[in-house]
C-alpha cells in the first residue's frame, strides 16, 4: 500500500516538471535498441528486466530488438516505495537460470548504482557468462557507487526524485508516458 492517497499523487503530478516528453523517450528508446542490437544480436541474449520499475521501458526496448532472445525477470529494489534506498531486498531472485548465459539487466534507472551493482554481481556469482546492463535513465551526480557502471543508457536525468514511465512516486505514476521531476 502507498504513502499517498489518489489525490495527493494527482496534486504531485499537477506541480511537476515535465523532463522528457514520451517522443524524446520513444527517440531514447531507438537508440538504446541499435546499440543493444549492435552488441549482443548474435550472442543469444537472456533480457533480465528488473521489475518493477523497469516494466514500462522493458517493453518498450523489447519491440526494437529484432533478434532472437529470451525474456526474464527479478525483481531487487532498495526503495520499498520510499524515496531513500536501504539495504538489498531480493523479493524475486533471477529467472529463469542465468548459469552458461549472456544476459541483458534492463533497469529504469541508475541513480547511485547499488542496486545495479548488486544485480549484475549476483547474476555474475550465479554463472552468467557475461552481463550487460541497459537503462532507460541515468540520473547526473557525483555520488555513484564505486565501480557501478551501465552499458546502455538512454537518457539522463538531473539530480531530483523523478518518476514516470516505469518510475514511481510513492507507488503511484508508472503508467505515465513521459518522464517528471517532482515540483517545488
Amino acid at each position: 500500500m502507498s504513502g499517498i492517497t489518489p489525490e495527493q499523487a494527482l496534486a504531485a503530478l499537477a506541480k511537476a516538471e515535465l523532463l522528457h516528453s514520451a517522443e524524446r523517450i520513444e527517440r531514447a528508446l531507438d537508440r538504446l535498441g541499435e546499440a543493444i542490437a549492435r552488441e549482443l544480436e548474435r550472442r543469444d541474449p537472456l533480457v533480465l528486466v528488473v521489475m518493477n520499475g523497469a516494466l514500462v521501458a522493458a517493453a518498450g526496448l523489447l519491440a526494437r530488438l529484432r533478434f532472437p532472445l529470451r525474456v526474464g525477470y527479478l525483481h531487487a529494489t532498495r526503495y520499498r516505495g520510499g524515496t531513500r534506498g536501504g539495504a538489498i531486498d531480493w523479493i524475486a531472485p533471477p529467472r529463469p537460470d542465468v548459469s552458461g548465459q549472456t544476459v541483458l539487466v534492463v533497469d529504469d534507472i541508475f541513480d547511485e548504482g547499488d542496486t545495479l551493482k548488486a544485480i549484475v554481481d549476483e547474476l555474475r556469482r550465479l554463472g552468467a557468462t557475461a552481463v550487460y546492463s541497459a537503462v532507460l535513465a541515468d540520473k547526473r551526480h557525483d555520488r555513484k557507487a564505486p565501480d557501478a557502471t551501465v552499458d546502455f543508457v538512454g537518457l539522463e536525468v538531473p539530480d531530483r526524485y523523478v518518476f514516470g514511465y516505469g518510475m514511481d512516486y510513492h507507488d503511484y505514476w508508472r503508467n505515465l508516458p513521459a518522464i517528471y521531476a517532482v515540483g517545488g
